[in-house]
């Protein structure tokens, strides 16, 4: 049987084990990871992703947390996805936005639309600490495909930004952030129905959107976007309630 000889030679992943955190989703539980460096080999990148990893710079990681699988990794039906009622609203309310697709190559404006956000929405978060550097090394340090898309209002104001990496099936929305101030806009609910509409002029079939976990405020949003997959016991399967898909620890 003819065989790729180079298929012998590829290294181990040099798998990384975080130290343990408490969970920013559920009170009383412990948050853990284990992470890959992917910067010397990206091309792992798209593999790791459908098995339900995540990228953050040049790490793609997925929790590991100890007794707990709260968190399902969640993609979108890119083309059986459907608007309900509210969303289409929230996507009339924001007609006047125009979209641009740019390089990684974070700018002042961005920064400080940055700061808005994380001060007027996640003061208290893990993010509240982050300098201009950081953000910087967040945006600038991908060793895939990535794009940051903006979003402008008539006056030509950045009000949103979606930091997105490109897969070979699909888009990843990988951090989104945007004007406080405009809340009666749902601009994070309207920037992921757009980043939607792109994936599909881009005739890819899904748009990853991190992972979903049942039961977190914080997490409930990404339930809006179906038909979806969630990442289970070794396969992407059908998502259909969050009551089948427990966030109870593992016993």
């Amino acid at each position: 049987m003819d065989q790729d000889k180079r298929l012998l030679h590829l290294p181990p992943l040099q798998m990384r084990l975080s130290m343990r955190s408490d969970c920013p989703y559920i009170s009383g539980r412990t948050e853990q990871r284990v992470a890959v460096d992917i910067s010397e080999n990206p091309a792992l990148h798209d593999e790791l992703a459908r098995a339900g990893f995540r990228r953050v710079e040049n790490w793609a990681y997925k929790p590991v947390c100890p007794q707990c699988k709260a968190c399902l990794p969640w993609r979108v039906d890119v083309s059986a996805f459907t608007p309900s009622r509210n969303l289409a609203r929230i996507s009339r309310a924001n007609s006047d936005l125009s979209r641009s697709v740019g390089r990684i190559r974070p700018t002042n404006e961005q920064y400080n639309l940055f700061l808005s956000y994380i001060n007027g929405r996640h003061g208290d978060g893990q993010m509240a600490n982050m300098g201009r550097d950081d953000f910087i090394s967040m945006v600038e340090n991908s060793p895939i495909e990535s794009f940051v898309m903006n979003y402008r209002d008539g006056d030509g104001r950045l009000v949103g930004c979606v930091l997105t990496d490109v897969q070979d099936d699909g888009l990843s929305a990988v951090y989104s952030f945007f004007d406080p101030a405009e809340s009666a806009r749902s601009l994070g609910t309207y920037m992921i129905l757009d980043l939607l509409a792109y994936t599909a002029e881009r005739g890819l079939p899904w748009l990853y959107l991190g992972y979903f976990v049942a039961g977190s405020q914080k997490m409930m949003y990404k339930s809006r976007f179906q038909p979806a997959e969630v990442y289970v016991d070794g396969a992407w399967r059908t998502y259909t309630d969050s009551k089948q898909q427990t966030s109870e620890p593992v016993r």
